[in-house]
């Protein structure tokens, strides 16, 4: 659903500290670090609450651009 290298990606991509992730998805920091570091197979609604947050921001998830999953700002950001 979403890979650790897509999750850094589009943090990078909205200049989104680990912290603002773990607020915007409502989750825990620790969480974050674990789902980027992929250390274990996170849940699945942890995965959805962490893209919702990203697609709110505007972040779109590509499963396949040719070269494997990747991500996009797909607005501009406010």
């Amino acid at each position: 659903m979403i890979s650790p290298m897509q999750c850094r990606a589009a943090r990078g991509l909205l200049d989104w500290s680990q912290q603002d992730l773990a607020d915007r998805a409502r989750i825990g920091i620790v969480t974050v670090r674990q789902l980027e570091a992929g250390i274990h197979e996170p849940r699945r609604s942890t995965l959805q609450v962490v893209r919702m947050a990203f697609e709110a921001a505007g972040v779109q998830f590509i499963e396949e651009n040719g070269g494997g999953p990747g991500v996009r700002l797909s607005k501009p950001m406010r």
